[in-house]
């Protein structure tokens, strides 16, 4: 491939077209002409490309329309040789429809040849190949044409005209982000479109470690041809760019970028208290590659909004010291906008460097998920972004993560001289595929606090060693280590099942004992995945349950609880709760809709002046206000029965940029045993219609 993509540059100022290989498997052997087969083995991959464009050189007749609009431009058409040799067409894009029409007729021109070769047997292989137009723009005749933009050793600057700025190339933009190293924007509904294709029996990925990276999906996934299957016929710039396209693409010799507008605009009403709600967000995001190791990918959000009922009254109860009204979960600290709205600004990205095949580097800012579920136990999207560094380390069977967090916690009790308080999370994550079937996990994290002005402990830079034995090392009150173990097994290719298990306290006589002690902080998730199912091709169907004890994720340190920004790390309902989710997802073309259905158990604390102890429902309470030593039960304190329905329908605009419009409807009760000031009983119904930029998971089911 490295190989292939010299050759792109060096033809770019040879031939009037670029040309990139986009297979969706590696293979042993190129596709084999008559003509190549003399050629050594590490020429036919030269020898395929120089024979494809000789062929389109002596075959493609110049539409009239491209002459007689004076056109400069460029096409491209995406196809494959099939296991019988047979070139096929699978997506043009064009201007006019006499080019792609033209393509079409030139390629059913091409013979039957040798197909390409892997694991020994014929392969499907698909190629892109990009052509500037007109095609005499750079003839064979005269294949020097950009020469002249070439600084020639007796080139004096002062006496000659450097030429140096007209040398510099703009190449076309052929979808280099599915080829890189930027990690694909967390979204639940996104994420089941690919997740049958890597979850086949036999596979060697690891699921649970997330964002994915375009790279290590589009090898199970071919983005290109997925989104060519659903692109719009479009010939004017603005109809390829509003349906199918970036907005702006730049591309050389060893970078490109995008950058695109984009929008999450939101009007609705929450019918039980009859607020009118509304979100107004609008952001631009680019992603881009500096030669072949180094990829970004950065947005900007500025947002307004104001949501039902029992959002706004979350996101106030979470307001952090200092006077601002609100935290927008998920997003981040809020000011007041006008009298009842919120102003929350955000910016995320990442830089990722990929030195080879196995190992990927991420400094950034923003949000990492652990596990295959639509919950994680072990470390979820579920809180506001944070800065990250990550190593993701992959060979043989394993996969194994490493990322270090800068946290805050924003309370009042915390602050110090008007400052957020700092404290750090480490974790380790070892994925292993036993077998074909079978893949299991082993988790670890830890959290300390800038106690005694150590800032961030590099002790816990180490990638290997166990935390427990550094927290033991550096004071164990300074550390809350945490341990998890996963595991996931495909039943077939089309139904897996997959699990989790959280420790926060590992003391076996307390969690074997049976006696509810408030150190038996555990809690587990079991979940099941049904693709295609009951035969309904992309009907994804899915169904979880999860369990977390009283006091898991708190510490009896007041900062060293499991959360950022006054929001959990881990499960959205935070501990003390039993909960059961089902799920259904189906997207056919552009159209999609989301089903989710939650019903659980969860246990509050009173905070009355009659009653202020702590039942272990809320990750911030501290384990010296403890209910009992024993005889702590799951849903202790206030007793609320939770339900939670949201249908969500919506029509893909673009593929490319994620664009989407859609309308939705959220259903909640909610029913504490007590009604008190902070929890009472409330019903909601939400409906929203909107047009999203879709770059997130957005967690409405607290």
């Amino acid at each position: 491939m490295k190989k292939f993509i010299a050759l792109l540059a060096l033809a770019a100022l040879i031939a009037p077209f670029s040309f990139a290989q986009t297979t969706t498997t590696s293979f042993e052997r190129y596709p084999v002409f008559p003509n190549c087969e003399p050629v050594d083995m590490n020429m036919l991959e030269s020898c395929f490309n120089n024979t494809v464009r000789e062929f389109i050189y002596e075959n493609f007749q110049e539409p009239d329309v491209v002459s007689k609009e004076n056109y400069s431009g460029a096409m491209s058409v995406f196809f494959e040789v099939d296991k019988e040799g047979n070139f096929k067409v699978l997506y043009t894009d064009a201007v006019y429809p006499e080019l792609k029409e033209e393509l079409k007729r030139v390629f059913a021109l091409l013979p039957k040849i040798e197909p390409a070769i892997n694991n020994g047997l014929p392969a499907y292989t698909q190629f892109t190949m990009e052509l500037n137009v007109p095609l005499g723009t750079l003839t064979r005749e005269n294949p020097v044409a950009k020469e002249a933009a070439v600084i020639k050793p007796d080139q004096k600057i002062g006496n000659v005209e450097n030429a140096e700025y007209d040398a510099i190339e703009k190449l076309p933009y052929s979808n280099d982000e599915y080829q890189s190293g930027i990690n694909i924007p967390l979204s639940h509904h996104n994420y089941s479109l690919f997740d049958p294709a890597l979850n086949q029996v036999g596979t060697n990925n690891h699921t649970a470690q997330k964002p994915y990276i375009y790279s290590e999906v589009n090898k199970y996934y071919n983005f290109e041809a997925e989104n060519a299957s659903i692109s719009r016929d479009r010939s004017s710039w603005f109809g390829r760019k509003w349906w199918n396209e970036h907005m702006v693409t730049l591309k050389g010799k060893d970078y490109w970028i995008t950058l695109d507008p984009g929008v999450d605009l939101q009007v609705g009403k929450d019918t039980d208290t009859d607020i009118n709600t509304y979100n107004n967000t609008r952001l631009v995001y680019t992603q881009g590659g500096i030669g072949k190791k180094i990829n970004f990918f950065a947005v900007i959000y500025e947002s307004q909004g104001r949501f039902a009922d029992y959002f706004n009254r979350f996101a106030e109860a979470r307001a952090p010291d200092g006077g601002n009204p609100a935290i927008i979960p998920g997003r981040g600290i809020a000011k007041r906008f006008r009298s009842d709205s919120y102003d929350y600004p955000i910016a995320t990205g990442h830089v990722s460097f990929t030195p080879s095949e196995h190992f990927n580097i991420q400094l950034g800012h923003g949000k990492n998920f652990i596990g295959d579920g639509y919950r994680s136990l072990l470390l979820s999207d579920n809180a506001s972004p944070y800065p990250f560094f990550k190593l993701n380390t992959t060979f043989w069977k394993l996969k194994y993560t490493n990322t270090w967090m800068s946290l805050r916690d924003v309370r009042s009790a915390v602050t110090l001289d008007g400052s957020f308080r700092t404290k750090y999370m480490a974790n380790h994550y070892l994925s292993y595929n036993v077998t074909k079937r079978l893949n299991i996990g082993l988790f670890e994290s830890v959290i300390w606090e800038n106690d005694n002005d150590r800032g961030f402990d590099f002790n816990y830079l180490n990638p290997v060693i166990f935390f427990r034995a550094i927290e033991f090392s550096t004071g164990s009150r300074g550390g809350n280590a945490l341990i998890g173990l996963s595991a996931k097994y495909k039943f077939t290719n089309r139904i897996n099942a997959y699990a989790q298990l959280i420790i926060d306290e590992f003391s076996s006589s307390d969690i074997f004992g049976g006696e509810g002690s408030y150190k038996n902080k555990t809690g587990y998730q079991v979940g099941a995945k049904y693709y295609d199912a009951f035969g309904i091709k992309n009907l994804y169907l899915q169904t979880e349950y999860n369990r977390v004890r009283p006091f898991t994720y708190s510490h009896n340190t007041i900062v060293l609880n499991y959360g950022h920004n006054n929001q959990s790390m881990a499960h959205t309902l935070g501990a003390n709760f039993s909960e059961f989710i089902g799920i259904a997802r189906y997207q056919k073309g552009r159209v999609f809709g989301d089903l989710k259905v939650i019903v659980a158990k969860r246990g509050f604390e009173f905070n009355t002046s009659e009653d202020m102890i702590f039942y272990g429902g809320s990750i911030f309470g501290t384990e010296d206000d403890r209910k009992d030593d024993l005889g702590n039960e799951l849903g202790q304190g206030n007793t609320t029965d939770f339900f939670h329905t949201e249908l969500v329908a919506g029509y893909l605009i673009n593929p490319s940029t994620n664009l989407k419009v859609y309308g939705s409807v959220i259903f909640r009760d909610f029913k504490p045993e007590l009604d008190t000031e902070t929890t009472f009983e409330n019903q909601t119904t939400w409906i929203n219609f909107g047009i999203r930029t879709d770059l997130f998971n957005w967690y409405n089911d607290f």
